[in-house]
């Protein structure tokens, strides 16, 4: 069994604001015995204004977070999930990009976030991420100390071919950090995740963000460790800042996978017609 732990947090409008809530909580989870530690969708800022947000992004090697956590790995000896930083790519433009951490601080793998969350929901809320982000084009897999890790963010998880190429990757353990909306994070949240879980045969960990936020956001919270039979194995039940500590067992996916082989025996096919 390996512990891991998962970083529930509310994310202020500025980076220095979210390193000094974060930093309290990662020495929480390693003080815990977690080998790796897991944060939510934007754990450097969250900025609803367009023109605010792009005042104050950076790049990866210049954002205090990105390096802040850096930072603590290596102090704690411990691998960290950088859920995901807005970040500025090369180009100019932006990237919602999760980070995965070595125990010495080094880089060992990055994920831009592929599906963008492009909605109108009942409530009037509105959102268009690929006016403001540039979608990510490659599914990504790095060996963690506790498992072969996939890289998903909150809006994938609505889409399940993304999971199936990780877990048919060796993927045993899926990452969804997630800043999920309060309407549909009531709805839908727990849902989809057990059955992302259920269908790949593979643990989920879901890192979330967490209620009323500087830039007017809210968010659902719940983060969630769901196993790969599809059972909850921890959860947090409300939206405040928090960790979240769960044992799993890698071995686990491959039991679940002998068991139900529907990553074997999936079969291509034609689509109906038009």
């Amino acid at each position: 069994m390996s512990r891991i732990a998962l970083i529930q947090t509310r994310t202020p409008d500025t980076q220095a604001g979210a390193l000094a809530e974060l930093e309290p909580l990662v020495r929480q989870a390693a003080a815990g015995g977690a080998r790796l530690i897991a944060t939510p969708e934007g754990s450097n800022l969250l900025q609803r204004d367009r023109e605010a947000l792009q005042g104050v992004l950076a790049a990866p090697e210049d954002d205090a977070v990105v390096q802040g956590l850096r930072a603590l790995a290596r102090e704690l000896g411990v691998e960290i999930l950088i859920g995901s930083a807005l970040v500025r790519r090369p180009d100019g433009l932006a990237a919602n990009r999760a980070v995965f951490l070595r125990t010495d601080g080094e880089i060992a793998a990055t994920y831009d976030k592929i599906h963008m969350f492009d909605v109108d929901l009942p409530t009037g809320e509105s959102a268009r991420e690929s006016q403001v982000y540039t979608p990510g084009e490659a599914a990504v897999v790095v060996d963690a100390e506790v498992g072969r890790l996939g890289l998903t963010i909150c809006y994938d998880v609505r889409f399940p071919g993304l999971f199936r190429a990780l877990a048919r990757a060796g993927a045993e353990i899926i990452a969804v950090p997630a800043a999920f909306t309060r309407p549909t994070g009531e709805a839908h949240w727990e849902i989809l995740l057990r059955a992302r879980a259920i269908e790949c045969g593979c643990y989920v960990i879901a890192p979330a963000q967490g209620g009323r936020h500087a830039d007017g956001r809210g968010t659902w919270g719940r983060s969630l460790v769901v196993g790969p039979w599809g059972e909850v194995v921890a959860r947090l039940d409300h939206d405040d800042p928090g960790v979240l500590f769960a044992d799993i067992d890698p071995a686990a996916a491959g039991k679940a996978r002998a068991a139900i082989p529907a990553l074997k025996n999936e079969r291509a096919f034609a689509g109906p017609s038009l």
